[in-house]
């Protein structure tokens, strides 16, 4: 089963600009996962100010700049990772660095019957 884990840090805290410590970690981290067969994808993302979020209300699109939500940790980065069971995938993301002092969250990936067929894969 596919799960994402969605790597959420204090922007302020120098540390999660990705110190040579924790690429390190990450490093070692998607080689495991790529030799067990469990790596899909890992990335970083823009600074939250970057964000353009969009609601659709009464038919209308409502854009707003900026995140979803005010928070102090905030989401950063993500692995995707196919892992036998939740077990596993909660073992790697123990090992993520940031969870040493943001947070981890980890959920399943739902696969929509069908929909690779709806969308001509």
């Amino acid at each position: 089963m596919k799960y994402m884990f969605l790597i959420y840090s204090d922007p302020d805290d120098p540390r999660s600009q990705g110190s040579d410590a924790d690429m390190e970690g990450h490093a070692v981290l998607t080689r495991d996962a790529i030799a067990r067969g469990a790596y899909v994808a890992c990335d970083a993302l823009a600074a939250p100010a970057s964000a353009t979020t969009v609601r659709v209300r009464d038919g209308d699109a409502l854009i707003t700049d900026g995140p979803f939500a005010e928070t102090r940790e905030q989401l950063g980065r993500f692995y995707v990772l196919d892992c036998r069971d939740l077990d596993e995938a909660l073992a790697y993301a123990a090992r993520i660095p940031p969870a040493a002092r943001g947070a981890i969250e980890v959920r399943p990936i739902v696969q929509i019957p069908g929909w690779e067929e709806r969308v001509g894969l």
